[in-house]
């Protein structure tokens, strides 16, 4: 019979700051209604060193608009626990090619190495249905929601020594459990994400790291109108959408070494909104307002 090793009492205790002295590289981190900016302040609560990329250009042309870049690294630094860690950041459009290998050799370089990548940004808008749509949208958006964060993976992964803790996260858009007529290249794109994170997970598993995809539901990162925002969140069946903290939750959990043994998974953290889709105990009309 095999040998069944019990965790020691110390390890079944939870540790306060269970990503202490770990450097993880949070793309996308561009506003504080954003989710990049809650992912990098639960890891900076969690004991990380954070550094942080942005892109304000990209939220200057959005309905919401762009957010002051040193308010959002404050808030991050707000958020650090241990003693000793940091925040550092760089700006980067992630439609260069070049882009990706820059922004994780400055986050190596600014401190030593990076244990955790979560690639959070993405492109919005630009985007149309099936019978409109053109070359330059879809290559636009692969170009920044696929390629980058597959040569983001790559570089992480080169810079990376085998250490314990390596964590690779992708963030996907839900593609699987619902249909997004309107966002033929935004859909196709991140489903690629979702695509890939099983192959990436069984090629990094020899170097130590671990890779997941997060599908974070609805979640209001000031794109939803108040009527949106009301009319729609009394129909789920919490009874609201999601806030940016929800998913982040669910992100720095697999950061920790408690989440070492999921590998190759998309996980919904959506807030049963398959549910609401499908109909199931509502009553009412699944179809958002558009």
């Amino acid at each position: 019979m095999a040998h069944i090793e019990h965790p020691s009492i110390d390890e079944l205790a939870r540790d306060p700051l269970p990503l202490r002295g770990r450097v993880a590289l949070v793309t996308g981190v561009s506003r504080r209604d954003g989710i990049g900016y809650a992912v990098a302040r639960r890891l900076a609560a969690y004991g990380a060193s954070v550094f942080c990329h942005h892109y304000r250009p990209h939220d200057e042309e959005q309905p919401w608009g762009a957010d002051d870049i040193a308010e959002v690294l404050a808030g991050v630094r707000a958020a650090l626990a241990a003693p000793g860690a940091r925040v550092a950041d760089t700006s980067a459009d992630m439609a260069d090619p070049a882009a990706p290998a820059r922004v994780v050799a400055a986050a190596a370089a600014e401190f030593g190495h990076v244990d955790i990548l979560v690639c959070n940004h993405a492109r919005s808008g630009g985007d149309t249905v099936l019978d409109d749509i053109t070359a330059e949208q879809l290559d636009g958006h692969w170009a920044v929601n696929t390629r980058s964060a597959i040569l983001l993976a790559k570089e992480f992964a080169a810079q990376h020594d085998g250490r314990p803790g390596g964590r690779l996260l992708l963030m996907t858009s839900g593609q699987g459990q619902g249909p997004m007529p309107a966002e033929v290249a935004y859909a196709s794109a991140k489903g690629a994400l979702a695509a890939i994170t099983l192959t990436l997970a069984e090629h990094l598993a020899d170097r130590h790291i671990t890779v997941n995809a997060v599908n974070p539901g609805p979640v209001q990162t000031g794109y939803l109108t108040e009527q949106a925002w009301r009319h729609l969140g009394r129909l789920l069946p919490f009874g609201r959408w999601g806030y940016p903290d929800d998913p982040a939750r669910l992100i720095a959990w697999l950061a920790t070494d408690e989440g070492r043994w999921i590998t190759g998974q998309v996980i919904n953290s959506e807030g049963g909104f398959a549910r609401w889709r499908a109909g199931a105990g509502t009553g009412a009309d699944p179809e958002p307002l558009r």
